[in-house]
């Protein structure tokens, strides 16, 4: 054979083995595509199987991915290369997921003072924390790692919650929009970014070892960078390509390029970790604008649809169930006291933050279990702490099925949730807003003695409106039970349950009792009247008050000032104890709640038809207890003797409020503006009942801030006998900020107090009225539910 005829045959060798390559090739990537589609399938199938118990999508791909990746004729048609190429695609699946989670989140919050949100997200971090580095020594997880770098990084991850994961369950289950859904997810949120931040910081730290303060000095210069010239860029994209026109391909390029370098910088230059990295990249750029948001949904998008099957199946492939212990006591050991810890962590942080913002326990544990949830970032930290040695490959199957069952009972919860809320709207809601206008007003007038019967009587007049449909008036003595009382007490059955014999007193309520049958007999139409006695130490008269209303399905509290008017015009200091009293009620009451400041309206003669008009104006600035204060001043707008007048305060819309915008959070915003809706549609309906038949006078005031409000306010002097305002403490307006800053009694808020001050006004009484919210407003439950 010549020269030519073995040229001839090399090169029919070399395209056989090109086409066998190629054959090799197109068959792998045949073998790729049919086994995704075979996952793809199997992990719907299984999800349609499960979705009647309400369980998310990352169970049934967790199930799949597990049994798939242990089927042996699998794992032994895989060469070496496959697992690798798998980790690549679960890599790039990571990354995505972790700078869509940074790109989410607002940082600036970590520097505004701590919301209630952040307070049960601190809270539930901190005692996870802590129990996670109690019980890590007794879990039998280390390897060859540093114990107290393993204990730290461990405690963090427990106290992490999957955010994401969190809030499509909270959205799918149908409580993203009632107040304990919208706490949870501000408060997993929150609790995600400072557990990972801080985790992405001990990275930075164990990795760099002696250098760790040059590499995490470069991390903030580059994080600094990042968020300077990022934002920027950003921004230039965002006014180069706007809204409602396509996106220029070379922007779209560009932009990807850029985010992409931003990710990888840290990586390449000091070996830093891409998954923290991609997070803090994404932490510090902005979040809003057009580019931000479309990145957040593609990446989201082709994260959950494509990538997720992927890396369930690697993490199935690297949790081999051969190298797993069921029969070793440490197995369950471990997985007991990590899911134990997990759960009880949080659940005692919510429990104390609970108690101090007045949630009650079982809300507080509901929210306890439900942030802490774990997804697919503790998924990923399981599975790579095992696979680079950290952990063994049993103990990485351990916090692998935990995190399996903190998703697996949040159906449960939102379930109890549900329930709970509809116990609720089973029974009457004591507003006066919701209270049907041809439904007779219950109330329940306090008395501290007979210095406020005069007003008690007159309140009762201009309470009563109409004849129709009336007002039934639970007239309620509040005396404290001393020891000299408890010793005149005589115990019997029946709804006098307890009767007091002390003679001051059985004078003192004759007295009252007298005087009040007097008017009813002159003039009591439409008035039913009942005689009540709060008896009790001054520690718990507000219970006593509290249950009283309850029974008597009150839907409002009416209670006295506990200064007096001097002499001279002027408030004394008061009784310290009625006002300990009345600030307690405010915050446990049944039903809304009215103070009354006093200053001539006990003067006044009885306020009738055939007697001079009294002047009553209700200031009108917006929230829950600006509505509940007009409705009040609608019940009273058909008395033939008040000469009724609405004050609306609104914003110039002419005035620059941009900076006062933008210091406001997007939530903040948002809630402002359904709050605005509501109360449009409030004055709305007030204004189609009183005010276009001429009942009512109307008045707009367009002031810029507070200061202009108070101005305002103080314009008013001398014009009305009676204000009749909302306490305004769950208000966030720009027309009142600051002013609670000046409160002597924060019970009034900020716009009652200003009107209560001696320099106001000797004349005018004032009643600031608080609408009824279940404790630790946990509302907005009712409407969403009645139609599941």
């Amino acid at each position: 054979m010549d020269g030519e005829d073995r040229k001839e045959l090399k090169i029919l060798g070399s395209k056989e083995r090109c086409q066998d390559l190629i054959s090799m090739t197109f068959a792998n990537f045949i073998a790729y595509v049919l086994g995704y589609f075979f996952i793809f399938f199997a992990c719907n199938f299984i999800h349609s199987m499960l979705r009647p118990l309400s369980q998310p999508r990352i169970i049934s791909e967790s199930i799949v991915g597990l049994i798939v990746g242990n089927l042996n004729f699998i794992t032994k048609a895989f060469g070496q290369s496959v697992p690798w190429t798998l980790y690549s695609v679960a890599e790039i699946g990571m990354l995505c997921y972790m700078f869509a989670l940074g790109l989410e989140m607002d940082p600036y919050v970590l520097v505004h003072r701590p919301t209630r949100e952040a307070k049960v997200a601190y809270a539930g971090m901190l005692s996870t924390f802590l129990l996670s580095c109690i019980f890590a020594p007794l879990m039998n997880f280390f390897s060859t790692t540093s114990k107290l770098e393993f204990i730290i990084f461990l405690a963090l991850a427990i106290s992490n919650p999957a955010s994401p994961l969190l809030t499509r369950l909270i959205t799918d289950l149908k409580i993203g929009k009632s107040d304990i859904g919208k706490l949870v997810i501000a408060a997993g949120i929150h609790s995600d970014m400072v557990s990972t931040l801080l985790m992405a910081i001990c990275t930075i730290i164990s990795k760099s070892r002696g250098h760790a303060f040059v590499v995490t000095l470069a991390t903030v210069v580059q994080m600094m960078l990042i968020a300077k010239f990022g934002s920027s860029f950003i921004c230039w994209i965002n006014d180069q390509n706007p809204k409602g026109k396509p996106m220029k391909g070379s922007h779209l390029v560009l932009s990807v390029a850029f985010m992409v370098f931003i990710c990888a910088f840290a990586p390449v230059i000091w070996a830093a970790s891409p998954i923290f990295s991609a997070f803090l990249a994404g932490l510090v750029l902005p979040r809003e604008g057009r580019l931000s948001k479309m990145v957040i949904s593609k990446l989201n998008y082709f994260w959950s649809s494509f990538l997720c099957p992927v890396y369930f199946f690697w993490a199935g492939l690297q949790a081999d169930f051969d190298q797993f212990n069921p029969g070793k006591f440490s197995t369950w050991s471990n997985l007991f006291f990590l899911f134990m810890v997990a759960t009880i962590g949080k659940i005692s942080g919510t429990l104390v933050s609970g108690m101090l913002s007045g949630l009650q326990w079982q809300e507080s544990i509901a929210i306890g279990l439900l942030l802490g949830v774990k997804g697919h970032f503790h998924i990923y930290l399981a599975v790579f702490s095992g696979e680079v040695g950290i952990i063994s490959t049993s103990s990485s199957i351990v916090m692998i099925i935990v995190t399996l069952l903190t998703i697996v009972y949040i159906p449960l919860v939102v379930e109890y949730i549900i329930s709970r809320a509809r116990q609720r709207s089973n029974n009457p809601r004591m507003v006066l807003q919701w209270l049907d206008p041809s439904s007779e007003l219950r109330m329940l007038l306090c008395l501290q003695g007979p210095q406020n019967l005069t007003t008690a009587i007159n309140f009762m007049e201009i309470s009563r409106g109409t004849a129709e449909p009336g007002i039934m008036v639970y007239a309620t003595d509040m005396i404290e039970l001393t020891d000299q009382v408890a010793s005149t007490l005589i115990h019997r059955e029946g709804v006098e349950a307890v009767t007091v014999t002390d003679e001051s007193i059985v004078e003192m309520r004759e007295q009252i009792t007298a005087a009040i049958q007097a008017y009813m007999e002159e003039s009591g139409k439409g008035i039913t009247l009942r005689r009540m006695l709060a008896l009790s130490t001054f520690n718990n008269m507000h219970q006593e008050i509290c249950v009283l209303a309850e029974d008597a399905l009150a839907s409002l509290i009416i209670l006295p000032f506990h200064k007096r008017q001097r002499g001279d015009g002027k408030l004394d200091e008061g009784h310290l104890w009625f006002r300990h009293v009345n600030r307690k009620v405010l915050r446990h009451a049944p039903c809304s709640v009215g103070i009354l400041v006093d200053r001539g309206l006990g003067l006044t003669g009885k306020v009738s038809k055939s007697l001079e008009s009294l002047k009553v104006g209700v200031i009108f600035i917006g929230g829950k207890d600006d509505r509940e204060a007009l409705a009040y001043a609608g019940r009273i707008a058909g008395h033939p003797g008040i000469n009724l007048t609405a004050i609306r305060f609104l914003l110039d819309s002419n005035a620059d409020n941009g900076s006062i915008r933008a210091r406001s959070t997007r939530h903040a915003i948002s809630e402002q503006e359904e709050e605005m809706k509501l109360d449009d549609e409030c004055f709305a309906e007030f204004y189609e009942r009183f005010l276009a038949d001429g009942r009512v006078t109307y008045v707009e005031k367009y002031v810029v801030n507070a200061a202009e409000t108070v101005s305002t306010l103080r314009t008013l002097e001398g014009l009305y006998a009676l204000f009749v305002v909302g306490r305004g403490h769950r208000v966030d307006s720009i027309l009142t900020a600051g002013m609670s800053d000046w409160e002597e009694c924060p019970e009034l808020g900020p716009v009652g107090g200003i009107l209560a001050a001696s320099d106001f006004s000797v004349m005018a009484s004032v009643l600031i009225i608080q609408q009824h919210s279940p404790k630790g407003d946990l509302h907005g439950l009712d409407d969403e539910f009645s139609v599941i």
